[in-house]
């Protein structure tokens, strides 16, 4: 079966959410990262993420959804990568580690 290219690329995206509850992080892919963080923020994204307001607190760009999806697999399973992503997000926006 022969991989599926597009004229653009697809991304993997980790979002960082801080509010009264403990920060936490979602890992998703995505053709357009501006459409589907407005769709997370407005509530129409993943089940998971809604209720919250979301940042992009890291992405990368891959050719195929198939490598795309690949990355996602693995991000979502490597719990250190985000939480090292979170805590530097925190430092950047003066916030805490404690909330961790």
């Amino acid at each position: 079966m022969k991989k599926q290219t597009y004229n653009y690329p697809c991304f993997v995206y980790v979002l960082a959410s801080v509010g009264a509850e403990k920060p936490t992080t979602y890992v998703g892919w995505t053709v357009d990262l501006n459409k589907r963080l407005l769709a997370h923020n407005a509530g129409t994204g993943a089940k998971s993420t809604r209720g919250r307001q979301w940042a992009i607190i890291h992405s990368e760009a891959f050719k195929t959804r198939c490598e795309a999806m690949s990355r996602e697999w693995h991000l979502k399973r490597d719990r250190k990568l985000r939480k090292s992503l979170l805590e530097t997000y925190l430092k950047a926006q003066g916030l805490k580690n404690s909330l961790l």
